[in-house]
């Protein structure tokens, strides 16, 4: 009964809180309608920033490490990486769960990948897809699903694949090239079949975000030819050449997927990491200052540029994988083109970072410098478009050659930070929460909150030392954690980083699955 009247007081109290609470404003702006202005966020301390790692499971790159593992092996190497992550700093994972036309998850239109048991087809024990997103989410990592839409197999041999793949029930959708199977872009059998078999994985699942990579066409290959020339034949009447024909599809396939997921979850996110270069400025006056051999327009017929300007995604990765000052393709010539890119659109800007090249004996110097990567997120600063990192791959992550990954930590995740809201998911966050209960403990400073509202998925906790004021919680300086919405009565945070003998004031903001955030609650000071 105690516990029932602080809340229902607390409750009480909320409608006040949403009153004279300041709700958290963008750089220079005022942090209530006719209050302070204040001061231009910190570019080093950003209070949103996607900061992730791509946790690939094709040829066991990551995980799982190897085939054959139980599924209890299986769940504690992807909570180990789910917790590295989480120690470094970063706030969401990329986490590959369709392959190889294959699933990782019970689909009812896919095979189990060989990548979990070794063959195709045997079913692991549990649902990985499922286990994925709960363990994420219990972390408060967003959970971006990262599907290849086209590749059927690393190799060409189809008896491979179980007598029920869709490739082997229709061979003419088939197409081998470079060593591997495709299914082919141009079939609108295809189309449809690809789009069904990834939405079924968004529906049934709680994922943040869908994801591509670079693969569409596949790259080319000297003296092969990818033979859709009788679907082009077929399909591609209206189009004046080959070239057309197949960016159209891929068109089709990004805006309609596109639909699909705004149709059926509209918070789900869609984003691609294409290969950096869209086209050369050698090729098309508007393409970027480099002389890339590879083009996404021209040879993987992936029109990146009109997706961003068409807000078909809601974010994009460029893999940005060259070191500053590279000739070829140069670092800090290219994040400035995509900046470009995207300014004035809905559509996020993060960078793919080249995680698998830092010490690699056939990099040059630069790769061979341990401060290489730091260089490239304080180059980042300076262009306020980025708005996060995505790094190749976990593995890498991991192995931390030169220290690489701890001078990042040290140099840009000294604090926390949420997600990024995507453009067209912007809106009023959800009522403010009430600060119950707080004191020091052994841990540190425990505070404990009720939320207001259903729509809160999340907390974030600011800490200053001093007085609390309206631009409290638009200072990233201030964000010492965030946290993932219970089922608890009481949320629950203990700040581990305060020090003893120093009065603190903190304050608690409730967070949407979008990332849009609450006035802050009633300020509590612990002494």
């Amino acid at each position: 009964m105690r516990l029932q009247r602080l809340l229902g007081s607390l409750l009480g109290a909320a409608l006040v809180v949403g009153a004279l609470s300041a709700p958290p404003a963008t750089a220079a702006e005022p942090a209530r309608t006719g209050g302070p202005t204040c001061p231009a966020p910190d570019p080093a301390t950003p209070k949103q920033q996607l900061r992730a790692e791509w946790i690939a499971s094709v040829t066991n790159i990551d995980w799982p490490s190897r085939t054959g593992l139980t599924a209890d092996q299986q769940k504690a190497e992807l909570v180990g990486w789910y917790d590295e992550a989480v120690a470094l700093g970063l706030n969401a994972v990329v986490v590959q769960v369709r392959p190889t036309a294959d699933s990782f998850w019970p689909s009812p239109l896919e095979p189990w990948s060989r990548w979990l048991s070794g063959q195709q087809g045997v079913d692991p024990g549990y649902d990985p897809l499922a286990f994925a997103v709960a363990q994420a989410h219990k972390r408060n990592l967003e959970f971006h699903g990262w599907f290849n839409p086209y590749r059927i197999s690393m190799n060409t041999d189809v008896s491979q694949l179980v007598p029920t793949h869709p490739a082997r029930l229709h061979p003419d959708w088939v197409i081998p090239y470079g060593g591997k199977l495709y299914y082919d872009p141009g079939l609108p059998e295809v189309q449809k079949f690809t789009v069904d078999a990834i939405m079924d994985a968004v529906r049934r699942y709680d994922i943040d975000a869908l994801h591509f990579d670079d693969y569409f066409y596949p790259y080319p290959v000297a003296g092969q030819t990818f033979a859709d020339g009788d679907t082009f034949a077929r399909y591609g009447g209206a189009f004046d050449s080959l070239a057309d024909w197949r960016r159209d599809n891929i068109d089709k396939l990004i805006s309609g997927l596109s639909s699909a997921i705004r149709a059926e979850k509209p918070w789900v996110r869609f984003g691609v990491s294409p290969f950096a270069i869209w086209r050369n400025a050698s090729t098309d006056p508007e393409g970027s200052p480099t002389q890339g051999g590879v083009q996404t327009y021209d040879d993987l017929y992936a029109d990146t540029r009109k997706w961003v300007r068409e807000e078909w995604i809601d974010y994009i990765v460029p893999q940005v994988y060259w070191n500053i000052g590279f000739t070829v393709a140069d670092y800090a010539k290219l994040v400035p083109w995509w900046s470009d890119v995207v300014a004035g659109t809905d559509v996020a800007l993060f960078v793919g970072q080249a995680n698998y090249k830092v010490a690699a004996p056939a990099q040059g110097p630069p790769w061979q410098d341990p401060t290489e990567m730091s260089k490239h997120l304080t180059f980042n600063r300076s262009y306020p478009e980025v708005g996060g990192d995505i790094y190749f791959s976990a593995a890498q992550v991991r192995a931390n050659k030169l220290g690489h990954m701890s001078i990042v930590k040290a140099d840009h995740y000294g604090r926390p930070a949420v997600p990024p809201t995507a453009g067209r998911l912007v809106a009023a966050g959800p009522r403010p929460p009430v600060i119950a209960l707080s004191g020091r403990t052994a841990e540190g400073v425990r505070l404990r909150w009720a939320g207001t509202d259903k729509r809160s998925t999340s907390y974030a906790v600011y800490r200053v030392a001093g007085r609390w004021t309206p631009c409290s919680a638009v200072d990233g300086r201030n964000l010492v954690g965030t946290v993932r919405a219970g089922n608890e009565t009481l949320q629950s945070f203990v700040d581990r980083t305060a020090a003893r003998g120093t009065a603190y004031t903190y304050a608690v903001t409730a967070l949407d699955r979008s990332h849009n955030e609450s006035p802050a609650s009633l300020p509590r000071q612990v002494r």
